[in-house]
């Protein structure tokens, strides 16, 4: 997947602000898929030079110019192309794995306070995600619900793991 494809996804949904992608982003995907707002803009204006989206300038009064971004049809061409094509192998980066993998010189204590920073972070992850409004409805609103749910899961699954490892790591070098 690229950004591009997400970018485009969202927009399917409804036109919208590179701004209102960035909330989007935040607020929808970003259990699976991050962008920076510098990303998005960049992406948006390589899109609207292709002629996958096109883009409304509305005049705002004391406020800057709003760009809101469309899909046209070469752009929905691209994505349902997009979604019929294979699915990608996994091909994972995990820099949190990489760094617990390694981490073997930091000591118990060290690797300790990797997995509770790690922990800090998947719950926020969760209670993010929990956050989200549940959606019916359409297929769309079921599959996005589906999303989150796995999000949800993962989560959960993940700070069982860190629980054991926390176990294992204590149980060879020690308490703290």
């Amino acid at each position: 997947m690229q950004l591009r494809h997400a970018i485009l996804g969202l927009l399917d949904l409804a036109p919208q602000s590179g701004y209102d992608l960035g909330r989007a982003f935040a607020r929808s995907v970003a259990h699976f898929w991050h962008a920076d707002q510098s990303q998005i803009y960049r992406t948006l204006d390589r899109l609207e030079s292709e002629g996958a989206i096109a883009t409304e300038t509305i005049a705002q009064q004391g406020k800057p110019d709003r760009r809101v971004h469309s899909l046209t049809d070469a752009g929905r061409t691209e994505l349902t192309e997009w979604l019929q094509a294979p699915i990608d192998d996994l091909k994972p980066k995990e820099p949190f794995l990489a760094r617990l993998f390694f981490a073997a010189p930091l000591g118990v204590d060290g690797i300790l306070a990797l997995l509770d920073e790690r922990e800090e972070q998947v719950r926020a992850a969760l209670d993010q995600l929990q956050a989200l409004p549940a959606a019916s409805g359409d297929l769309g609103a079921v599959l996005r619900m589906a999303t989150r749910e796995a999000g949800i899961r993962q989560g959960e699954s993940e700070l069982a793991w860190l629980e054991a490892t926390r176990a294992s790591v204590t149980a060879v070098g020690g308490e703290r």
